[in-house]
C-alpha cells in the first residue's frame, strides 16, 4: 500500500463527494469550451504560415474577394443599359399645342423651323434631370428605348433634358436667318416635355440577369487537397482560400445537431481526463482527497488555465503560447509533490488542448517545459530559484518549439533564418516573463487556501524572528534542544525522502510553550534549584503537560501556519509525563492514579514529518541523561525509545513504514555518535 493511502472506512458520502467535484469540474470546463471552434489560427498575408499543414476535409469553392467582385460588377455596369419607354403621344401633343397657340402672323419660315427642331429633340429623347443624373451615376453609355415590342439602343450623349432641349431649339437661329428676340417671345420651353420614361421593372430584370452571369467563386478545392504547408508564405490567393475554408466550416457546423454532437464529444473527453485524476488520487495520494484545501487548490488551478485557454481561443485575442502554463506545476510542486505536479499538469494541458486546432506542437512544448520546471524546482527556498526555473523552462520551451518548427516546416534550398516566423517565439518569451509572477501569486495562494510554501518555512526558520529570539533569551536550554532536534529531524527526513524544510522548521517551534514556565524544565535549570521539589507530582505534571497548550496559544498569537501548530500539538502525541506518573504511583501504591491527569492532549502524529519529530525529540532529550556515550548505549537508547513509541501506537495514523523507522534509527545512532564522541585527553607538559 502507498504510504499516503492509509486504510480508513469509506462510506457512500466519501465517493459521492468525489463524483460531485468531478462532475462540477467537467460541467464548468465543457460549458465554456467553444463548440463553434471554427475560427482559423491567425495569419498574415506575405508572412509564413506558422501552424501545421492544413488539408481540406471536404470540397468547397474559393470565394472571390470583395475587390474582385466589385471590379466585375463595374465591368458589367459598363455594358448595362437601362430601359426607357418612348411616349410618342408627347411629341404629337406638344406640336399640336404649338399650332393652336400661334397666330397667323407668324412667318412660315419661323413655323417650319420650330416644328423641325421640336421633331428633332423628341426623336433624340428627353429625360428628366433625375433620370439623367441616375444614368451618369451608373456610368451607362447607352439606354434601351422601346415602344411596343420594338427596342433600340440609344447613346446617352444624344439624350436631352428639358433644359438642353430648349437650348437646342434656339440654337442655329442666326444661321437660319431668324431673329432671336422673335423666337424667345414665343415661350418655346412650354412645348418641351419628357418623352422617355424610366422602366424600373425591365431595368431591374436586365441588371439581375447580368449579375446572375457572375460567379462568387474563382476555383474549387477538393477533399483531401492540401491548402497550405507549414512555413509557406501566405499569398493573397492563399488568404482567399483560407477565408473560404473558414466560411465553409461555419456553414457546415452551424446546425444545432452538429453542436450537440460536439458537446457530447467534449463532455466525454473532459470526463475521461477528470476520471484519470480521480483514480490517480485514490490510488496514490488519498491524503489529498481527504483535504479540502488540496481539492480546492487543484480545482481552481485546473479550471483557471482551462478557462483562460478557452477564452483566448473563443475570441482569438492572443496566442495561447503567451499563457505561463509552467506556473501550474510550480504551484503543485511547491504545495504538494513532484509526481502529483506532473500528472495533474499532463491532464491540464490535455484539457487546454481541446479548443486548439493543431494541439500537437502545443502539447509537446508545454509538457516538456513543465517537466523541466518541476525538475529544476525540487526545493523552493530562495527567490533566485524561481527566477532560474523561469529562465530554464523558457529556454527549453523555445528549443522544443524551434525543433518542431524546423521539423514540420518544408525547407527549401533557398531557406534562410529570416524566413522563420518569430511571433510564437516572442509569445513564449512573454510567458517566461509572466512566469516570474508565480512568486507573488504563491503568497496569495497560501493565504487563500491555507498552504505553507518552503519559502515561508525558510523565513520562519530564521532564528532572528521575534518568537525564536525570545525563546533563545527566555529558555536558552530549550532553544538549544530545539536546534539539535531540528538538525537531527532534517537529517532523518532527508534520508527518508520526507519534507526536510518542513520538519526542520516544525522542530524549531515545537517547544515554544516552555517559555511560559522555563524554569520547570530540566534543560533550563542549569544545576540550580528544582522548582518541582515544592510541588506535588500532579501539579508538576500539569505544568509539564501545559507547555503544549501554551505553545499552541503562542502559535496563534504569532500567527504561525497551521502546519507548524500541528507539530506543536503532536510532538508528544497522547504520551504521558511518565516521570511524575510513575513517581506518584510508587508513592501511593494502594491508590489508583488517574492516567488522564498525566497524559498530553495530543493528538498522535498523522504525517511522516510529525512522526520524525516525535522520534528525534524523545531521543535527543533522553540522550542527555546517559552516563556514558558508548556505541552500545546510544544504540540501546535509540531502539528502546522508538520501539516504545511504536508499542504505544503513536504511529498508527502515520503513513510511515518499518523501513522508514529503521532508517530513522540508523540516522539517529550515527548522528548521536558523532555528537557525543569521546575526545582525546591532552597531556600536560612536564616542568
Amino acid at each position: 500500500m502507498n504510504r499516503y493511502n492509509t486504510k480508513q472506512d469509506r462510506d457512500w458520502k466519501y465517493y459521492f463527494q468525489q463524483v460531485l467535484v468531478a462532475a462540477a469540474a467537467t460541467f464548468i470546463i465543457v460549458w465554456f469550451l467553444p463548440r463553434d471552434n471554427i475560427t482559423l489560427m491567425p495569419f498574415e498575408v506575405d508572412r509564413p504560415w506558422a501552424h501545421d499543414p492544413l488539408i481540406s476535409p471536404f470540397e468547397f469553392p474559393v470565394l472571390k474577394s470583395q475587390e474582385q467582385l466589385q471590379a466585375e460588377r463595374d465591368s458589367i455596369r459598363s455594358i448595362y443599359s437601362p430601359y426607357y419607354e418612348l411616349l410618342d403621344v408627347v411629341e404629337q401633343e406638344q406640336v399640336k399645342a404649338f399650332h393652336s397657340q400661334q397666330t397667323a402672323d407668324l412667318p412660315y419660315n419661323y413655323r417650319t423651323f420650330i416644328e423641325q427642331r421640336l421633331h428633332e429633340v423628341y426623336q433624340r429623347g428627353i429625360v428628366s434631370a433625375v433620370d439623367m443624373q441616375r444614368i451618369k451615376e451608373d456610368s451607362c453609355t447607352a439606354i434601351f428605348v422601346y415602344s411596343g415590342n420594338d427596342a433600340v439602343r440609344r447613346r446617352v450623349d444624344k439624350l436631352l433634358t428639358q433644359k438642353t432641349a430648349y437650348e437646342y431649339l434656339v440654337s442655329e437661329i442666326d444661321s437660319a436667318g431668324l431673329q432671336r428676340a422673335k423666337l424667345q417671345s414665343l415661350n418655346l420651353n412650354q412645348f418641351v416635355k419628357n418623352n422617355l420614361r424610366y422602366d424600373e421593372v425591365k431595368s431591374e430584370e436586365k441588371w439581375n440577369s447580368l449579375l446572375a452571369s457572375l460567379t462568387n467563386s474563382s476555383e474549387l478545392i477538393f477533399a483531401d487537397q492540401r491548402i497550405i504547408d507549414r512555413g509557406a508564405v501566405v499569398t493573397k490567393r492563399d488568404s482567399l482560400v483560407l477565408e473560404s475554408y473558414e466560411r465553409e466550416l461555419k456553414m457546415r457546423y452551424a446546425s444545432s445537431h452538429q453542436n450537440s454532437v460536439v458537446l457530447w464529444g467534449q463532455a466525454l473527453y473532459v470526463a475521461v481526463i477528470i476520471l484519470c485524476l480521480v483514480f490517480y488520487f485514490n490510488l496514490f495520494r488519498r491524503d489529498y482527497i481527504n483535504s479540502w484545501r488540496s481539492i480546492l487548490l487543484l480545482s481552481a488551478l485546473i479550471l483557471t488555465f482551462s478557462l483562460i485557454t478557452s477564452f483566448l481561443m473563443r475570441h482569438m485575442i492572443l496566442s495561447v503560447y503567451i499563457v505561463p502554463y509552467a506556473m501550474f506545476p510550480v504551484f503543485i510542486r511547491v504545495f504538494m509533490d513532484s509526481r502529483t505536479a506532473f500528472f495533474t499538469y499532463v491532464c491540464t494541458i490535455l484539457l487546454c488542448a481541446i479548443p486548439l486546432h493543431y494541439p500537437f506542437v502545443f502539447i509537446v512544448t508545454q509538457l516538456i517545459a513543465g517537466l523541466v520546471a518541476i525538475y529544476s524546482l525540487r526545493e523552493l527556498s530562495e527567490r533566485s530559484q524561481l527566477f532560474r526555473t523561469a529562465i530554464i523552462s523558457t529556454v527549453v520551451a523555445l528549443v522544443v518549439y524551434a525543433s518542431l518548427d524546423l521539423t514540420l516546416s518544408p525547407i527549401t534550398s533557398d531557406f534562410e533564418l529570416k524566413d522563420i516566423d518569430y511571433t510564437i517565439y516572442r509569445h513564449i518569451l512573454i510567458s517566461g516573463v509572466l512566469l516570474l509572477f508565480a512568486y507573488p501569486l504563491m503568497y496569495l495562494l497560501e493565504r487563500l487556501f491555507g498552504f505553507t510554501s518552503n519559502v515561508t518555512l525558510v523565513e520562519l526558520s530564521n532564528v532572528n524572528r521575534p518568537l525564536l529570539r525570545r525563546l533563545s533569551e527566555t529558555a536558552p536550554g530549550t532553544f538549544q534542544h530545539s536546534v539539535m532536534v531540528s538538525n537531527l529531524a532534517a537529517e532523518v527526513a532527508n534520508k527518508m525522502g520526507a519534507k526536510t524544510q518542513l520538519v526542520r522548521t516544525g522542530a524549531l517551534y515545537h517547544d515554544i510553550g516552555k517559555m511560559e514556565n522555563p524554569e520547570y524544565f530540566t534543560e533550563n535549570q542549569l544545576g540550580g534549584v528544582n522548582p518541582h521539589s515544592h510541588l506535588s507530582n500532579r501539579e508538576s505534571a500539569a505544568i509539564i503537560l501545559r507547555h503544549v497548550t501554551d505553545g499552541l496559544e503562542l502559535a496563534d498569537r504569532y500567527e504561525l501556519p497551521r502546519i507548524i501548530r500541528d507539530f506543536i500539538a503532536t510532538h508528544h502525541g497522547r504520551g504521558m509525563a511518565k516521570y511524575f506518573y510513575i513517581t506518584e504511583q510508587n508513592a501511593h501504591p494502594k491508590e489508583k492514579v488517574d492516567p488522564a491527569e498525566y497524559t498530553y492532549v495530543g493528538p498522535n502524529p498523522s504525517t511522516t514529518e510529525q512522526a520524525i519529530l516525535m522520534m528525534c525529540d524523545a531521543v535527543e532529550a533522553s540522550a542527555r541523561s546517559l552516563n556514558e556515550y558508548t556505541e552500545e548505549n546510544i544504540a540501546e537508547l535509540v531502539d528502546r525509545i522508538i520501539d516504545g513509541q511504536m508499542a504505544e501506537g503513536f504511529f498508527l495514523r502515520c503513513p510511515i513504514t518499518f523501513l522508514d523507522i529503521q532508517t530513522a534509527k540508523d540516522v539517529l545512532k550515527e548522528r548521536l555518535k558523532g555528537i557525543y564522541h569521546t575526545r582525546v585527553t591532552y597531556p600536560t607538559l612536564n616542568q
